[in-house]
């Protein structure tokens, strides 16, 4: 049990790539792109100048946030 909690900690905490974050979120990798200039889209890491990574945990999170019962609920953003 504590093994299969681990694997899924650590599923959780793995990072992907903006094509992969892009596939989960089922937006394009340009989508991404602008929301890291603009803001507004999930945490993202930076790992060089020209790449960067998304933690699984923080795309479900974003997910999450924005997660509504009706079109009148307002965003919790």
């Amino acid at each position: 049990m504590a093994r299969n909690l681990q694997f899924a900690e650590a599923e959780l905490d793995r990072l992907v790539n903006e094509h992969e974050a892009a596939d989960m979120l089922c937006y394009s990798v340009r989508a991404l792109q602008n929301w890291r200039c603009r803001g507004g889209g999930p945490k993202f890491i930076k790992v060089s100048g020209r790449s960067v990574r998304y933690r699984r945990r923080d795309l479900l999170a974003w997910i999450e946030e924005r997660t509504v019962s009706s079109t009148s609920q307002p965003l919790n953003t």
